[in-house]
């Protein structure tokens, strides 16, 4: 894997008595999804309270700030920046007070429409605290839709503020009274919901409700509002479902033990490793992964191929996962400390290298190296999903294309800068065959295919990097 950023990890629980013990515990599980910082916030019926701090779960949260906000419902957040700076005010949930009383927001996903809905709000008098970077003042997804529940159209009308969203968004809302769930009508990014004893769960990922032992109910469906109070779990439609599932959740960003879009996510990647030992083949000695995210892959490759599958490399478990770095040169630092290669093992043989992606390649160069140093006789790289040509605008950080390294090389040049025997990809039509239900998927970082009109994503750079793209290198499709 060559280190990209996610986004975020959203984890609530309503109708609990330990429901902010049960969200801190829920956030462990999700960690994976944000290392930068991490956030509670808890009602006891009348007033919200919370806590938020830089750095992971356990740092952030002592038991002191668990006592204070021990309530009966809370929401929680791990975060990492895709487009916002990595400072405190930009931990999550934000907490508000408005006309209706207090508010909590959690949010995972990247609005495309932010700095035109930032504008109107300015317009009208808004001053916002959170910034996306040093240069761009444009404040948080988060932020907006704060300050958008305190208009006047908006107090009593939910789903009206949530068809003007546009991109990915998955939210948690909290007030005195309810907790709220919604996910945007393309669903890029998982939400589901689990039932307790004395309760409800919302979750990024099921492995969270795993953790507190809730039963998996069913996902937030793509375009759905559920409201949950006192009286149980209601559900409305705000817009029509044209799912565009991140394919991307289930290739590298989900926990294997997840279940995400109706898919368990090892099985799914048994599957991309097998059907890449079908388009890919090599002779080989043994087949290698890349930890942690090309384990369940090269399983499948290693299975389907016959050629054995062994460990290669070792990891450090006292590093994080680099890609939720902010800094490049805190990212290359951490890579090169992370993984070590088993010299008595590759020493002399013909190793096929199975991972989830090359995004940049900078980190996966230095990974392989490690393999060739440690006497490997010949490198194979396999990679389970498809060449990274295009942008993502959704959630994940790879939003200018020259810094994609399949955008700006060929195949032959990729293999000759990572100085391995040879490279293979899995293709857009093997990724998705895998699925069971290929037509769901957004594979826009791959294919150029937008599920969201050019305009509009044109606007999610605005105030960022310069929109380089010219018309007509890639396809838009509204």
């Amino acid at each position: 894997m060559d280190e990209i950023k996610h986004e975020c990890g959203l984890f609530g629980v309503y109708g609990s008595l330990d429901a902010t013990e049960k969200v801190y515990q829920g956030l462990y599980s999700l960690q994976h999804r944000g290392e930068e910082s991490a956030g509670i916030a808890s009602t006891d019926g009348s007033s919200i309270v919370w806590h938020k701090g830089m750095g992971l779960v356990g740092n952030v949260f002592k038991p002191r700030d668990l006592r204070r906000l021990r309530n009966s419902a809370a929401i929680g957040h791990v975060r990492y920046s895709t487009i916002g700076r990595s400072e405190w005010q930009n931990a999550q949930p934000l907490v508000a007070e408005y006309s209706r009383g207090q508010v909590a927001v959690a949010h995972n996903g990247q609005l495309v429409n932010t700095s035109s809905l930032r504008r109107d709000l300015e317009r009208g008098g808004a001053v916002f605290q959170t910034q996306t970077t040093r240069h761009n003042h444009t404040p948080s997804d988060s932020e907006v839709i704060l300050h958008l529940m305190a208009k006047p159209e908006y107090r009593e009308n939910l789903s009206g503020l949530l068809r003007d969203l546009k991109g990915a968004f998955s939210l948690l809302i909290l007030t005195p009274e309810e907790m709220i769930a919604a996910r945007d009508p393309n669903g890029f990014r998982p939400l589901c919901i689990g039932k307790l004893k004395d309760g409800y769960a919302v979750a990024s990922e099921s492995c969270a409700l795993d953790q507190i032992r809730a039963e998996y109910l069913r996902e937030v469906s793509p375009g759905e509002i559920v409201y949950i109070g006192k009286n149980g779990l209601r559900s409305e439609t705000f817009a029509p479902a044209k799912p565009s599932y991140c394919i991307f959740e289930l290739i590298y960003f989900s926990r294997p033990d997840s279940m995400i879009y109706g898919e368990n996510v090892h099985l799914i990647r048994k599957r991309l490793g097998a059907k890449l030992a079908e388009e890919c083949p090599v002779e080989a000695d043994m087949v290698i992964p890349v930890p942690e995210g090309g384990n369940s892959a090269a399983m499948g490759y290693s299975q389907a191929s016959g050629i054995p599958l062994e460990r290669g490399f070792v990891r450090n478990h006292y590093i994080g996962r680099t890609f939720i770095q902010p800094d490049v040169e805190q990212r290359q630092q951490k890579a090169e400390m992370k993984l070590n290669a088993i010299s008595d093992v590759v020493t002399g043989k013909r190793v096929v290298v199975v991972d989830d992606s090359i995004v940049r390649g900078t980190t996966s160069k230095s990974r392989f190296g490690l393999l060739k140093r440690a006497g490997a006789k010949e490198i194979h790289v396999r990679i389970s999903c498809p060449p990274h040509r295009y942008p993502c605008y959704y959630g994940i950080d790879f939003q200018i294309k020259e810094e994609l390294i399949a955008a700006v090389r060929p195949l032959e040049e990729i293999t000759e800068f990572l100085e391995v025997d040879s490279l293979g990809y899995l293709s857009i039509e093997g990724l998705l065959s895998c699925t069971s239900s290929p037509k769901d998927y957004c594979v826009a970082c791959f294919a150029g295919k937008y599920p969201v009109q050019a305009e509009i994503v044109k606007k999610a750079r605005e105030g960022a990097e310069e929109w380089e793209e010219k018309a007509g290198e890639h396809t838009i499709v509204v």
